[in-house]
């Protein structure tokens, strides 16, 4: 069945298309000798610009840019090298998600281990979500002003760009404030009490890549550190480099869903990190290989945004978050398997409050489709706000559009929310044009192209609910969003194969902007099974038209919200797939993990 013909009448039914090919990279791909099969996997997700393949294909730390092209990189430096030197006590200030906590990993790491500062020269300043919000918060920088010492210098990373009324008080305090952030700037420019401000979304920075996550930033004013201590000759010519510490920017890079598209340098993060990872000679990241039993297998970007990412979030999201910066950072396999079954256990907690705000969310989210809106905004008063950032990615994936979650905030008169995008709309330029054309309504906001973080007046929800809509439109052009699934064709039966599946790890890492290939295809259904504590999950048994090749597959949350399916064993599926390869007792086996499945007019 060709694309776009998915069968409409399923509840769900996506609009299936195939990816459009940049014929320039084909032709570049294949000159380099690969196959057709990842020539067309590589023209179909560079589809604009020329790009230079061999960093995308071949990812290396030589396309890492150096630090002092980040402006300020180099006066911040200066000032925590200063602070090293006189024995000065510095904070590191960042949020509680993955890319904050990796950032804070790689900063303590960096300040003890390289560079000799004494631990208890060091403050740990981490906020509470539910207590303190995002960023400099004023409930973490009251705590901070009643600390019995207060740092001379704090660092943020992740986070700052937004908060100058919070930075502000400290800098009154006698604190310099170093801001490392990737956030976009909000209009009024940076933080003028900011002693520098690093940040590569900043109109007047060198920097050649603004995309990269808020821990590759620390990484590199870290860099920057280590350089200008060896100019004062505080460190030997050959002090260690922070190559090491590439595994948490890896880690958080995936995490914060930043493009490893043509982003040659998220990609070479991304790229040595795994491979620092899995060598396994740390206790975090043994620990996780023993939780998930993947004792005989290399960890992929997949494990680190799927399996390790969402446990480190789900202690921030519900509780205090130094547990998942103790785990990251324990010095024995006993520690790190302590603090992991916390944030193990967390997780659970989690999944279970999300999956009761998404039945919720989607059935709210079907009244304002029902209604026109193209942007949805739903309040769950019984809300959790620590996880309503997953349940607005729920509703964008089920609706193709883009959505905000709020919940009730700690101020009775606010609500807190987080917003999630598709690729056709920039969600923070969104949220702007809602301040700019009603600016009563938002306490506060900030985020990048996919997602945002929001405060507004409980009192203006209803005005917020069609201001954001008007915001989308003015992007979409009126267009109607619904759920995409991009494809890169079909396989033919012999093509669904180990030899296939390994000739596509070949072009590793994948992420955001460079999603795993997807293909369909028509299966005969040969047994159907629904399997999984909440008997949410399908197996199946496929086989081809002409029943030559039979392949397992897998659907999980086929079933998930009391959705049904419209075909049963013996029909003809038109089924949307990524390959995978199942170990299991030794054993290696390919399945198609099923995207989507709808009955054929076969």
């Amino acid at each position: 069945m060709p694309a776009n013909q998915a069968n409409q009448s399923h509840p769900s039914a996506p609009v299936i298309k195939q990816r459009p090919q940049n014929s320039a990279i084909l032709q570049q791909a294949q000159a380099l000798g690969l196959s057709p099969l990842l020539a067309k996997v590589l023209a179909g997700r560079l589809a604009e610009g020329v790009h230079n393949l061999d960093c995308i294909v071949q990812p290396a730390l030589r396309y890492i840019e150096r630090p002092e092209r980040l402006k300020d990189a180099s006066k911040a430096a200066q000032r925590i090298a200063q602070a090293i030197m006189q024995g000065q006590t510095i904070g590191v200030l960042t949020d509680y998600d993955v890319d904050g906590i990796t950032s804070h990993a790689v900063m303590y790491r960096a300040l003890t281990e390289l560079f000799h500062h004494p631990a208890d020269k060091i403050q740990s300043l981490i906020g509470h979500r539910l207590q303190d919000g995002y960023g400099v918060s004023a409930g973490l920088v009251a705590r901070i002003l009643q600390l019995p010492v207060l740092p001379d210098v704090i660092i943020t990373a992740d986070c700052g760009s937004s908060d100058e009324a919070r930075i502000v008080l400290l800098k009154q305090a006698g604190i310099d404030v170093i801001v490392t952030d990737h956030h976009a700037l909000p209009v009024e420019g940076p933080p003028e009490s900011a002693f520098a401000m690093v940040n590569p979304t900043q109109s007047d920075c060198r920097y050649p890549d603004a995309t990269i996550a808020g821990c590759m930033v620390a990484w590199l004013v870290m860099s920057a550190v280590r350089m200008e201590l060896i100019a004062q000759a505080y460190l030997p010519e050959k002090s260690p480099k922070l190559g090491f510490l590439l595994s948490y920017v890896a880690l958080g890079t995936v995490a914060d869903c930043v493009s490893l598209g043509g982003s040659a340098i998220n990609r070479a993060v991304v790229k040595n990190g795994l491979d620092l990872i899995n060598r396994f000679d740390q206790p975090c990241w043994r620990a996780v290989r023993k939780l998930l039993k993947k004792e005989d297998q290399l960890f992929s970007a997949d494990v680190l945004g799927y399996q390790l990412g969402p446990r480190i979030n789900a202690r921030g999201r519900l509780d205090d978050p130094y547990a998942a910066l103790h785990f990251i950072l324990a010095p024995s396999d006993h520690q790190a398997e302590q603090y992991l079954a916390i944030l193990d256990q967390d997780n659970e907690d989690r999944k279970a409050i999300e999956q009761e705000m998404t039945l919720s969310a989607n059935q709210l989210a079907q009244q304002q489709v029902a209604q026109g809106l193209e942007a949805l905004s739903i309040y769950l008063p019984e809300g959790h706000p620590g996880v309503q950032g997953i349940v607005a990615s729920r509703v964008t994936q089920k609706t193709g559009k883009p959505s905000v979650v709020l919940c009730p905030a700690v101020n009775p008169k606010h609500m807190t929310g987080s917003a999630r995008s598709v690729d056709q709309v920039h969600i923070r330029d969104a949220l702007q044009w809602v301040h700019d054309n009603n600016p009563d309504i938002m306490v506060k906001f900030g985020g990048h192209r996919g997602a945002a973080g929001l405060t507004i007046q409980r009192e203006s929800y209803p005005v917020f609910l069609q201001a954001f809509d008007q915001a989308v439109k003015q992007q979409t052009g009126q267009a109607s969003l619904q759920p995409t699934i991009w494809v890169d064709g079909d396989l033919s039966p012999e093509q669904i194969s180990e030899q296939t599946w390994c000739e596509l790890q070949g072009l590793q890492p994948y992420g955001r902007e460079f999603d795993s290939a997807c293909f369909e295809g028509v299966f005969l259904v040969e047994q159907l099974k629904v399997i999984g504590a909440d008997q949410t999950h399908l197996q199946l048994l496929l086989s081809d038209q002409q029943q030559k090749y039979s392949f397992r597959g897998i659907w999980f949350k086929a079933l998930a919200g009391g959705q049904g399916l419209n075909f049963s064993e013996g029909d003809y599926i038109h089924c949307v797939y990524q390959l995978n390869l199942n170990h299991f007792r030794g054993r290696s086996q390919i399945q198609l993990m099923v995207e989507w499945a709808g009955k054929s007019g076969h």
